[in-house]
């Protein structure tokens, strides 16, 4: 098929070279004329494991281009994927300036039954002013769908070649057929539905798992005051089918580019509608309030912040991926600074580009933690957890903050180390 891709963002780029390693003739388009050129040399503008060498061999192959002209882009796509950003505006609900910006930028070059998809994370109802806008710019006709991505940052990749289910937003039953058969090679598992029902599964989806990420953090703060191990309870309610393993990260909350954004979207959404009174606003509450809770009560075991030594080790949000995007070091960082810390920071991938009062990055993780007073431990990278501490303790107490419990208590205070971490009694 031919298929054009609006927006060269993650997921536009992921979705370009999947689709275009499966031989469609894929064009992506963005208006930054420096970011084509980037990428039409083979360029990842960020890190995602395997997609430099995915994008560089689909050029190759010359199944991908990319342009920043729409009439190249759109005149001969059977199907037109918009995935451009979706910010969120002053009143916190998903800002549709340039989804709607795209709708009227490629009506004018619409093929006779183009399929165009919105694949950006919109409220419910958007695939309707989305058809209203292009109706405005053209006679042709179209159909308009709604196929929301569940990429996670560090395995977009994986997850694209192989995602647990496609959504299909729609009511057109040709239009339903056509993009089962793009998506039938990557999932037997296609779930077709109303366009707004797929809209709201993809702010659910997100909502819920960050709410499992909320309550575990209220029962580590319950467990704090017992003497449970919050990991013990995580092993004993997992193993309820019911209930099951995953999404069980006591730590400093939840963060990056899509469970913020989207819980604070959908409790914007919510209130909009006269449905305040529930638990995504609750949720996004909790969420902001959660490091500075643990910052205030970690200071009063350490003796306070003011002129510690303190290394903060991982600045992205999470593993494999550089993306900093509402990282809880981010919110670390800036509590230290307002205490008067002095902070050294060390990621394998990421980059700090906040405010660098008292603050320094670290090339090594030696480097971060050679004077250090305070180890904050944030992230789970695998050249964190798996770095032997013992070679860099020093001869003076140091305080261990095992920020996602990753770490055996007993070998970290072997290394004597104070240890203290998140809801292990």
């Amino acid at each position: 098929m031919k298929i054009a891709c609006i927006g060269t963002g993650f997921v536009g780029v992921v979705t370009s070279a999947i689709f275009a390693s499966h031989g469609h003739e894929v064009v992506g388009l963005d208006i930054d004329e420096n970011k084509v050129k980037s990428l039409s040399n083979g360029e990842v503008p960020f890190f995602e494991p395997g997609l430099s060498e995915l994008l560089k061999k689909t050029l190759a192959d010359g199944h991908l281009t990319f342009t920043n002209s729409y009439k190249k882009a759109i005149s001969n796509a059977e199907i037109i994927f918009i995935m451009v950003g979706t910010p969120s505006a002053a009143d916190g609900q998903a800002d549709l300036k340039y989804v709607f910006a795209a709708a009227e930028s490629m009506a004018p070059y619409l093929k006779k039954e183009a399929v165009v998809v919105v694949k950006s994370t919109v409220p419910p109802g958007t695939s309707k002013e989305v058809a209203k806008i292009i109706k405005q710019k053209t006679k042709t006709s179209f159909t308009t769908a709604s196929v929301p991505e569940f990429l996670r940052e560090g395995s977009a990749v994986e997850d694209t070649l192989h995602p647990s289910r496609v959504v299909i937003g729609t009511t057109d039953k040709k239009t339903g057929e056509k993009l089962t058969q793009l998506h039938r090679p990557l999932s037997d598992k296609i779930i077709i539905m109303k366009p707004e029902s797929a809209q709201m599964a993809k702010y659910a989806s997100n909502t819920y798992l960050a709410t499992r990420i909320t309550f575990i953090n209220q029962i580590a703060d319950l467990c704090e005051k017992n003497g449970a191990d919050v990991e013990e309870v995580v092993a004993g309610i997992g193993e309820d089918p019911r209930i099951g393993t995953h999404y069980w990260y006591p730590g400093f909350g939840y963060g990056g580019s899509c469970f913020p954004k989207d819980v604070s979207e959908l409790a914007a959404y919510s209130r909009a509608v006269g449905e305040s009174n529930n638990l995504m606003n609750k949720v996004h509450e909790l969420n902001l309030a959660r490091t500075p809770y643990l910052m205030e009560k970690m200071g009063q075991k350490i003796g306070g912040w003011k002129d510690k030594q303190v290394a903060v080790l991982g600045l992205s949000f999470k593993p494999n991926t550089d993306d900093t995007r509402e990282a809880p070091s981010t919110a670390i960082i800036k509590y230290l600074q307002q205490q008067k810390a002095n902070i050294f920071g060390f990621d394998p991938r990421a980059k700090w580009s906040g405010e660098t009062t008292n603050f320094s990055q670290k090339k090594s993780l030696e480097e971060a933690v050679a004077h250090a007073d305070v180890i904050i431990a944030v992230i789970e990278w695998p050249e964190i957890i798996s770095f032997d501490f013992s070679k860099t303790k020093l001869n003076k107490p140091q305080f261990f903050i095992d920020g996602r419990n990753q770490f055996d208590p007993a070998t970290i205070k072997n290394w004597n180390y104070i240890y203290l971490s998140i809801g292990r009694g």
